[in-house]
C-alpha cells in the first residue's frame, strides 16, 4: 500500500489569454514563469494559507484563487480527510499581479493540482478544470482562457463552458511568443468593465473568421495566416486606451517582423507571435525601445509554448521555481 503523502507541490505556467481575437475562448501556456503551490496536511480543519505569495494578496482562502481552488477540489472529491484534518497552502508567485499573464489562474491551477495530489488524485483533469473555474469565478469571472492552458499546456480552444468542451490545438515547432510587460498594473475587473455589452454583426463575423483562421493556421503550420488572424476588434480597441505605450509597442513589434501582436489577456502585458528565437530577440528589443520612448520600463522575454501544463514538482524544482 502506497503511504499517504505528507505534502505535494505543483507548478502551473502563466500564458496569454485571448490570443487576440479569441476573447475568453483561446489561450496558450508559456514556458518559464509560473506559480507554485505547496499543499500539506494540517491539524486545523479547513483550508489555510500560510503564505499568500505576495503582500498584496489576501491570506483568506475564500479570497485567494489557490485557496478557492483547494476548497473546490476537496468538495468535488468528497474527501473526508480534507474536510476533517485540514490543508495548509504555501503560495510562491512567479507571475506578476494584475499583469495580464494569467497569474490568478496559475495560482488556482497550482493549488488544485497540489491538493488533488495530496488527496491521492481523485479528480481527473476535466474535473480539475471545473474546480479552477470555480476559483477564478470568485475573483475575475468565469472564463477559461487562462485556466485551461495552464492546466493542460499548449494552445487551447474553449468550444463551450456549459457543457465543458475543450480542444487542444497543434503547436507549430518554431512558434515563439514575445511577452512585454510595461511597469503598469491593470486589474482584470477594470479591463473587463470596458468591454462592450453588444457588438455589430460585422464585428462578430470578423471575429469568428479570425478565430477560424487561427485554428486553420495552427493545423497547417501557416505562420503568415496566423499573423494575419491576430486582429481583434472587440477587446483591443477599448482596452488600448487604458494601456499607455501599447499601440507604439505593437507597431514596433510588427515593424520588427512579428507575425502579429495584441494585448495579453486584459493587459497591461502585450504579446507578439514570432517564428523562431532570432526573430523573437529582434522583436523583443523593438518593443522594449518603444515602451522606453513612452516613458515606461518593461520586462520583455521570448518564450516557447509550454506543452506540458501544470505538474507536480520535487524539492529541487521547487527551489528553482
Amino acid at each position: 500500500m502506497t503511504p499517504e503523502p505528507k505534502s505535494a507541490t505543483a507548478f502551473a505556467p502563466g500564458g496569454v489569454g485571448n490570443i487576440g481575437p479569441g476573447l475568453d475562448i483561446l489561450g496558450l501556456a508559456l514556458a518559464g514563469q509560473g506559480d507554485t503551490v505547496r499543499a500539506e496536511w494540517a491539524d486545523e480543519r479547513g483550508i489555510r494559507i500560510l503564505q499568500s505569495g505576495h503582500p498584496d494578496l489576501p491570506a483568506d482562502p475564500s479570497r485567494h484563487t489557490a485557496g478557492l481552488a483547494a476548497m473546490a477540489v476537496v468538495e468535488r472529491a468528497g474527501d473526508r480527510r480534507g474536510r476533517n484534518r485540514g490543508i495548509a497552502l504555501t503560495v510562491r508567485k512567479g507571475l506578476p499581479l494584475s499583469g495580464g499573464q494569467g497569474g490568478s489562474a496559475a495560482s488556482a491551477v497550482a493549488g488544485a493540482v497540489a491538493v488533488n495530489a495530496l488527496l491521492g488524485n481523485p479528480l481527473d483533469r476535466l474535473a480539475l478544470v471545473g474546480a479552477c473555474l470555480d476559483a477564478e469565478e470568485g475573483v475575475s469571472g468565469r472564463h477559461a482562457d487562462n485556466v485551461v492552458p495552464s492546466l493542460l499546456g499548449g494552445i487551447v480552444l474553449i468550444r463551450s463552458l456549459e457543457p465543458l468542451d475543450l480542444v487542444q490545438l497543434p503547436v507549430p515547432d518554431e512558434l515563439c511568443v514575445v511577452i512585454a510587460r510595461p511597469d503598469q498594473q491593470l486589474r482584470t475587473a477594470h479591463s473587463r468593465s470596458v468591454l462592450p455589452a453588444a457588438i455589430p454583426r460585422e464585428v462578430a463575423l470578423h471575429q469568428a473568421a479570425q478565430v477560424g483562421a487561427i485554428v486553420a493556421a495552427l493545423a497547417s503550420g501557416d505562420y503568415a495566416l496566423l499573423g494575419r488572424a491576430i486582429d481583434d476588434r472587440i477587446a483591443e480597441p477599448v482596452r488600448a486606451g487604458l494601456l499607455p505605450g501599447f499601440r507604439q509597442a505593437k507597431q514596433a513589434a510588427l515593424d520588427a517582423g512579428a507575425l502579429g501582436s495584441s494585448i495579453s489577456g486584459g493587459g497591461p502585458t502585450a504579446f507578439a507571435l514570432v517564428r523562431g528565437q532570432k526573430a523573437g530577440d529582434k522583436v523583443a528589443a523593438a518593443m522594449t525601445d518603444a515602451y522606453a520612448a513612452c516613458g515606461y520600463k518593461s520586462e520583455v522575454r521570448v518564450a516557447q509554448i509550454d506543452r506540458q501544463g501544470a505538474r507536480i514538482i520535487g524539492d529541487s524544482e521547487r527551489a528553482q521555481a
